[in-house]
């Protein structure tokens, strides 16, 4: 320890600098956390600071005399009412407010009546009545809340159980139930009052507001991901994919879209308790007509959540194991990124409507749309011998015309399903004229890694010595590599099909809600 030989020297000083380093790096990173959690939504600030002066206003009652004086320490209510009823937006508050009176004024009246009731059956059987009302209530309010009607006043029916039970007991031992209960009521409604007075006069947060840009948020997140989506499937990245835990996990790091719209699919619960909050509320801002469909809101995102199944089917096929070769996704470029584009326009289109609160017709967007799609499934109709070229070229599998090197398929509908004399093959396809083999030399011409699955190297089989039959499967899974682009363009269609369900559903909403009719 002197530092003789074979000794060990600990630097104390070293340690604790290091320990001191360590701790400022992760006060920071907690500092920038919660810097970003404020960042992403200003209304959380805001709101904690509406409860702190909501909290404080209540609470001068207490501090000032003369208040205290009158209520006593029921006051107490007061606090405890603004803290459980304050909730983030204005409708929420309405919401439990109302529960919070309704709870606590049948909780007052039946303590009131049980009370009289105890006090005039005499010393010896007022406890056991009074026991026997507290099981009966909190049986019946536990099972009532459980009944799927009333399954939204749940917290009126909490509310009643805990305010019953308090006001009976202390009522009890104070000897007047009566004054008890009304001024507990009375410390209630202070409470209330004081609650939806800041929540509504400043600064509101409203429950409707945030379900308007909610959806239209949802909207812009569908469009991204499916551009995003598409571009990624079209470029050359030899598709090196990521671990398989990764996979599994959805952890596409560079792909922000995508995270996006897997908000969208789960933003089910949430769109619903914005409504049902917002119903409470009264009209105010742009929303200024009574009875606001506000209903109407989930059900359109409810279809949209449909057409963002087939955007993350489409994620699927981006990030499977089997990928169709590089050069047979891009033959059909021009159609997929054309549909995709007008797709992504409408269903923007359609967020901004909804944003605007204005009624487009979106008619002539959408006949360019189906136009596009029609083209694509000609394309894919047109080339679909590339799909299957691989299929082609195993030995025995399929009868050939020996004059042309045609497929020549017999007994299912596709006889002389290529005919080299009147068949019109653009530039850049595979000449049908030509033996069905030259598309394979020409790909492995053009690169010396084929871009698909399995994963091997184009010439790893030409070199000699290989078995014909390990030729044949590995030509039979580049056939299935090659579906995958008719998966992924399929599922490009569906998505296309069910826009026509979300166009109607926006209308629906457009009609219901009044907006401003603007024509396109």
């Amino acid at each position: 320890m002197n530092g003789k030989k074979g000794s060990v020297v600990i630097d104390v000083s070293k340690l604790s600098k290091k320990f001191e380093g360590d701790e400022g790096k992760k006060t920071g990173n907690a500092w920038m956390k919660i810097w970003e959690f404020c960042k992403e939504d200003k209304n959380r600030v805001i709101f904690a600071l509406k409860v702190g002066l909501a909290v404080l206003l209540v609470s001068l009652l207490i501090l000032f005399r003369a208040p205290y004086d009158i209520f006593g320490t029921n006051i107490i209510w007061s606090i405890l009412t603004v803290a459980i009823m304050f909730e983030y937006t204005v409708g929420a508050t309405f919401n439990r407010g109302f529960n919070r009176a309704l709870g606590s004024l049948l909780a007052g009246i039946l303590a009131i009546v049980v009370a009289q009731l105890a006090l005039s059956s005499g010393k010896v059987a007022e406890p056991v009545i009074i026991g026997i009302s507290i099981f009966f209530i909190g049986a019946i309010t536990s099972f009532m809340k459980l009944w799927p009607s009333l399954v939204p006043y749940e917290y009126g029916f909490r509310v009643i159980l805990f305010t019953y039970c308090l006001i009976i007991v202390s009522g009890y031992r104070m000897g007047n139930p009566i004054t008890t209960a009304m001024d507990r009521l009375y410390s209630i409604a202070i409470g209330g009052f004081v609650a939806v007075l800041v929540n509504v006069l400043v600064f509101p947060i409203w429950a409707g507001e945030q379900l308007h840009n909610e959806l239209v948020t949802s909207f812009n997140s569908v469009a991204d991901s499916l551009e995003e989506c598409v571009k990624k499937y079209l470029e050359d990245e030899g598709f090196e994919h990521p671990e398989f835990s990764n996979t599994v996990m959805d952890e596409f790091p560079d792909e922000p879209a995508y995270k996006k719209c897997k908000k969208t699919l789960n933003s089910s619960a949430k769109l619903e308790s914005l409504a049902v909050s917002a119903k409470w509320e009264p009209p105010h801002g742009r929303f200024r007509h009574f009875f606001y469909p506000w209903s109407e809101y989930v059900r359109v995102g409810a279809v949209l959540r449909y057409c963002a199944y087939e955007v993350m089917a489409l994620h699927g096929v981006l990030h499977s194991e089997i990928q169709a070769p590089y050069n047979l996704r891009i033959t059909f470029q021009s159609e997929i990124l054309e549909a995709t584009t007008q797709a992504a326009q409408l269903v923007r289109n359609l967020g901004q409507d909804i944003s605007n609160m204005r009624h487009s017709l979106n008619t002539l967007l959408l006949k360019k749309l189906h136009n596009s799609t029609v083209r694509l499934q000609r394309a894919i109709d047109t080339h679909s011998y590339l799909l299957i070229s691989d299929l082609l070229k195993l030995p025995q599998a399929i009868p050939c015309d020996q004059t042309n090197q045609l497929p020549v398929i017999d007994g299912n509908g596709l006889t002389n399903f290529l005919d080299s004399t009147t068949q019109n093959v653009p530039s850049g396809t595979l000449a049908i004229g030509q033996p069905v083999e030259s598309y394979h030399e020409m790909m492995r011409k053009q690169s010396r890694r084929l871009h698909s699955w399995p994963s091997r190297e184009v010439d790893a089989y030409e070199e000699g010595g290989v078995d014909t039959e390990v030729v044949t499967r590995m030509r039979a899974l580049e056939s299935t590599a090659a579906l995958s682009l008719a998966t992924f363009t399929s599922l490009l269609i569906e998505f296309v099909a069910r826009l026509d369900h979300l166009v109607e559903a926006v209308d629906e909403l457009s009609k219901m809600a009044k907006f401003k009719e603007e024509s396109v």
